[in-house]
């Protein structure tokens, strides 16, 4: 396989090394030395450093390269393990014609994706199961939690539960009792927002009602004991 996609590159008129050669003049420069990624077998921990040193790479040595020559030799340092399979399938699709990618990093998010994202959607479903509201805001309870869920793979019901289960038992028991059942997350959002920013004004209110009633309690104390008859003093 690494000798097929070594003579597609040849066959283009840019063997890899010698691709890389010919445009250091145009792109950074042959003084500057840029590492190469390591060879990447699959290894899911692995693939996000891969995918930053080869990004680095044909930003500084290749950027003038076609996106099919990038896209060629990235995957001549993809080898072994996992990798193999993976990368045969690539190969077959675009030498077929079957998939085009307009920019190298398509290429790269869909590698990512392939060997990465699993892993990653597994961190971040432990981390939304972890999430609570505690002392927070219900705005900023929300925000935190659309980053963690943008990539857990959760969506519909399923993510629902998970925004509901977070919550201050308050605030979930008020929206369980609504009239209308919310059918959406971004209903549970609204919802869930203004139920806690009413809850708050009106604890606010409270406490301001209960630091007048208490100056006015002190001032009526103190006009008490003024108009108290005063002992005579011998």
């Amino acid at each position: 396989m690494q000798a097929q996609i070594q003579a597609l590159l040849a066959a283009r008129g840019e063997e890899a090394g010698g691709m890389e050669r010919g445009m250091t003049g145009s792109n950074i420069g042959p003084h500057v030395k840029v590492a190469k990624p390591a060879i990447f077998n699959g290894e899911a921990g692995k693939v996000g450093g891969f995918v930053t040193a080869c990004r680095l790479y044909l930003r500084m040595k290749m950027r003038e390269a076609t996106v099919e020559e990038q896209v060629f030799w990235i995957l001549s340092h993809v080898q072994g393990g996992s990798a193999d399979i993976w990368k045969e399938n690539v190969m077959e699709e675009l030498e077929a014609g079957e998939m085009e990618y307009e920019m190298v990093e398509e290429f790269l998010t869909v590698l990512k994706k392939e060997f990465g994202g699993g892993e990653e959607e597994l961190v971040k479903v432990v981390e939304l199961r972890k999430m609570e509201q505690g002392g927070r805001t219900m705005e900023k309870f929300v925000q935190k939690f659309k980053r963690v869920a943008r990539r857990s793979g959760y969506e519909g019901r399923l993510l629902m539960e998970e925004f509901k289960r977070g919550m201050n038992g308050g605030i979930r028991r008020k929206l369980m009792e609504v009239e209308n059942l919310l059918t959406s997350i971004e209903q549970w959002y609204r919802r869930a927002m203004a139920l806690d920013r009413n809850w708050r004004e009106s604890r606010r209110k409270k406490e301001r009602l209960r630091g007048k009633k208490k100056m006015v309690e002190k001032g009526t104390q103190k006009q008490e004991r003024q108009s108290m008859p005063q002992p005579l003093v011998w």
